[in-house]
Formats: structure tokens, sequence, C-alpha cells
């Protein structure tokens, strides 16, 4: 099973407003980005857009290190809230319905195929390729 790392971002202007997100994938030194935007979205939106897009851009199975400085992603895997949201009839803990329901079901598709391990990383901060993606993400909005 090939093994690469991917990092991801998502960004947004105002939160609903225009947003766009971006990824760079890398296995074996090679680095592919990827990004897209919409005009009407949220932070949230763009930041599992990142990740799904991403992970749709692989032709077969893989182990993924997945580099986010979203928690809201981060935490719905890594804390099994999405676990959770499924036992409960895709409700929130406060009962009320799972936002971005749609796009977490894509996920959970794309996890089923692939291996991937989901780590959180300060945003805005050192880490070299998360700051890419946040250039790229930002980048997007201004396109739109």
């Amino acid at each position: 099973m090939k093994k690469l790392d991917i990092y991801t971002d998502g960004a947004c202007s105002g939160n609903p407003g225009p947003g766009g997100y971006g990824a760079v994938l890398i296995y074996n030194g090679i680095e592919k980005k990827i990004s897209g935007g919409d005009k009407n979205t949220t932070n949230n939106r763009m930041e599992l857009m990142a990740v799904i897009e991403a992970l749709k851009t692989l032709k077969e199975n893989c182990e993924v290190n997945l580099y986010t400085d979203s928690a809201y992603v981060c935490n719905a895997i890594t804390q099994k809230w999405i676990e959770n949201w499924q036992l409960n009839n895709w409700k929130n803990s406060q009962k009320k319905p799972v936002l971005n329901k749609d796009l977490w079901l894509e996920l959970l598709e794309l996890l089923s195929y692939h291996k991937v391990t989901f780590i959180k990383v300060k945003g805005h901060a050192d880490n070299k390729y998360n700051n890419i993606c946040d250039e790229i993400a930002r980048n997007e909005i201004s396109k739109l």
C-alpha cells in the first residue's frame, strides 16, 4: 500500500462568504497541489472539501498521514464525534442536525478505501506545508 502525506487547509472571507481550499499531496518527494473554491460557503465546509478533494485524487488505496489545522475535522475523526453523530441519527450533542452532513458522508466513503491518520497541526505557525495550503486557499478566494 502506498504511503503519502497530505496537508490541507480551508479559508473563508466572511463566514458564510466566498471560500477556498488547498491541499498538498507528497509522495516519494513529489508534491502535487490541488485547490478549489465556492462563492458562498463556510470555513468548515472548505476545511472538509480540502480533505475530500485530496483523497479523491488518489488512484488506489493508500496509507495517508493527513495534516490539518482544523480542530473541527480532526476532532470529528480522532475523538469519534462522527461515530456518535451516526449513532444519534446525525444529531450533535445538542440534539441538533449535524452541519455539513453531505460532506461528512462523502468523507466517510473515502475513509472506507484509505487508511488515514489525522494529525492536528497549529495553523498560521511554522509548518511549511500548512502555510502553503493556507496561501493556496486564500488565493482561491481572490479568484471568486
